[in-house]
Parts: C-alpha cells; sequence; structure tokens
C-alpha cells in the first residue's frame, strides 16, 4: 500500500491508498519538537494492519521534512520520495523561480492536472488560502497566496488589545451586531468576497472560463458565502496529487533500470 504525506504548518495529513483507492486518513499536529523516536511510534501504531510498500512526501515545513522520511524510511524499511521540483512533477511548472513553488501546490497542481478539465483554479484553505492555477495547456502557471481563516482570526486576536480570540463558526449575517459576528463576517464572508474577486480576475487573464476546485478544512464552510459556487469540493485533492505523482515517479524509476 501507498502511504501519502502531506506536511503543512499546522497539521499533517496521511493518506493509505490500495492502488487508486484511498482507504484511511490520518491527521497529526505538525509538531517540531516530537523527537524522531515520537514519530516513528505514532507511525507504528496507526499503520500496524497495514504493508507500507511506498511513500511520497510533500513539506513546507523544512525543519519536519528530513526527521519524518527518516521515520517513515526505518519503520516500513523503503527509500520514500520527497517532492521537490527535481523529481518528475507532472505538469510543467511555468514559475518564474520554479524552485519556489510549494510542495503542497505542487501536488494539487499535478491533481488538478490529471482529475479536471483546465483550465482549473485550484483554492486551498491551509493555514494560508492560496490559489493554484493551471492553464488550458496543462501548464501550472502560479497563483495567490492570502492568510488563511484560522491566521486570520489569530492576528486580529494578536495585534489588537481589544479583540478576543474566537472559534470558528458560521456567519449569520453580514452586519455584526456584537464583536464576534463582525469578526466571523469579516474573515469568513470577506474570505468568501475575495475568492468570488480573485476567480474572476484569474479568468479574466487567462481568457477563459475555469474549473474551480476547494480543497482544504474549511472549503465546505466558505462556500455558503459565495456568488459563484465551487464547481468541485475536493478535500482529499493533495493526497490524490501526491498518490499520481508517486506512481509517475517509480515509472520514471523502473523505466531506467
Amino acid at each position: 500500500m501507498l502511504l501519502t504525506a502531506d506536511i503543512g504548518n499546522t497539521s499533517i495529513t496521511l493518506g493509505l491508498f490500495d492502488n487508486d483507492a484511498l482507504v484511511e486518513e490520518y491527521r497529526l499536529a505538525s509538531d517540531k519538537d516530537l523527537s524522531l523516536e515520537e514519530y516513528e511510534v505514532l507511525l507504528k501504531s496507526l499503520f500496524k494492519e497495514f504493508k507500507i510498500d511506498g511513500c511520497i512526501i510533500s513539506s513546507v515545513v523544512e525543519e519536519l521534512t528530513k526527521k519524518f522520511k527518516t521515520a517513515v524510511d526505518n519503520v516500513f524499511k523503503l527509500n520514500s520520495i520527497i517532492l521537490t521540483t527535481k523529481i518528475n512533477t507532472g505538469v510543467k511548472i511555468c514559475l518564474d523561480t520554479p524552485k519556489e513553488a510549494g510542495a503542497d501546490r505542487i501536488a494539487n497542481a499535478a491533481g488538478a492536472y490529471v482529475l479536471y478539465n483546465h483550465p482549473v483554479i485550484v483554492v486551498d484553505f491551509g493555514t494560508a488560502t492560496t490559489f493554484d492555477i493551471v492553464n488550458a495547456k496543462g501548464e501550472f502557471i502560479g497563483g495567490i497566496i492570502a492568510p488563511g481563516v484560522t491566521l486570520q482570526l489569530k492576528a486580529l486576536n494578536k495585534f489588537t488589545s481589544k479583540l478576543p480570540r474566537i472559534e470558528v463558526s458560521p456567519s449569520n449575517s453580514a452586519i455584526g451586531h456584537n464583536t464576534n459576528d463582525a469578526i466571523l463576517s469579516g474573515v469568513l464572508r470577506g474570505s468568501a468576497a475575495m475568492i468570488d474577486g480573485l476567480v474572476e480576475q484569474c479568468e479574466k487573464e487567462l481568457g477563459k472560463k475555469a474549473v474551480v476546485v476547494a480543497t482544504g478544512g474549511y472549503s465546505g464552510l466558505i462556500a455558503n458565502y459565495l456568488k459563484r459556487q465551487f464547481d468541485f469540493i475536493n478535500p482529499t485533492l493533495t493526497l490524490e496529487g501526491l498518490r499520481y505523482l508517486y506512481q509517475i515517479n517509480k515509472l520514471d524509476i523502473v523505466s531506467k533500470l
């Protein structure tokens, strides 16, 4: 079975694939303080009933990348693949500096490339809200990075003297009649308005209508406030992109033997 790991700033998402089927999904905290041995114990506990024979890792947390790869390799006795621009990325990366592309964004672009018509805009709700854009030629041409929902809430609390730290919950009206509702409206409805506006601007630059795909934890909640609904909500897009990238890179290795 294939283990896919997406290491983000807040959490590590693990997906277990049996051929093309995602059979298990787990989420761990991205804890830089955990030791190599502690990550090994976690992996042994989570996957004790499965035979893992391959792994691919995308990571935006440098302090965890090597540690997590070593833990995976030690526990499952394999040589996992780390997603970088040095391997087959599945799509042509047409950025000014291709090596700047985050691994999670490459996985999103690759997943969108194989699963949806082009052009396609992936909106990923993580610590940051990112747009990853594949044009009509199937090229990853770039995107957008903005503060995510939780990051906005934390920033409002940290950098003001009176605004409270609140939990995410639905915004019942655009006009907030108390502080909590005003914050929720600004963050949730504001994020939706941003997405509506940026999708429109991206399509203008692309020269045609795009398929808009959402992934990440808050995609369903933000969808409630959009003028234009997402064409697809795919919570496992990043993991599916990693599965595809593992397959094509293993084929590359086999073809070179």
